[in-house]
């Protein structure tokens, strides 16, 4: 991958992470509810609020953050911060809750496949290039 689609995928996934952060405290707050699991120990509305200030805080340093290693470092947080969250999906599905269009077991499913394509372009956008002069 060049140095220009790295940088373009890490600013765009920055965009996508500054999006789902303000949706989460504002217009898409209850949506997002269907997503926490009904075990986790925490008021829904809190875990939405505190997930979207992450994503604001995520999104905001990978569109802020160009060198290295603090970009690969970034990479591995905000793949870590996927992972984190993903057990929200797996309960959408079953718990068989909707949101965001998902209202059927096969949707929320197929879904549960757009996480680690996340954690791909998280790991992939942000890696270090290796010096084209050195073997």
């Amino acid at each position: 991958m060049s140095k220009v689609l790295r940088v373009a995928g890490q600013a765009a996934l920055g965009a996508v992470l500054l999006t789902a952060g303000t949706a989460h405290l504002t217009a898409l707050r209850e949506e997002f509810q269907a997503q926490v699991p009904s075990w986790f120990p925490a008021d829904p509305d809190t875990v939405v609020l505190a997930s979207g200030v992450v994503e604001l805080a995520l999104g905001t340093a990978l569109v802020t953050t160009w060198t290295q290693p603090a970009r690969r470092r970034l990479g591995w947080l905000v793949a870590g911060f996927f992972v984190a969250v993903f057990p929200g999906n797996i309960a959408q599905l079953v718990e068989h809750k909707d949101a965001f269009g998902l209202d059927t077991d096969t949707k929320r499913a197929v879904r549960l496949l757009g996480q680690p394509a996340l954690i791909a372009w998280a790991l992939a956008s942000t890696r270090k290039l290796r010096d084209p002069r050195t073997p």
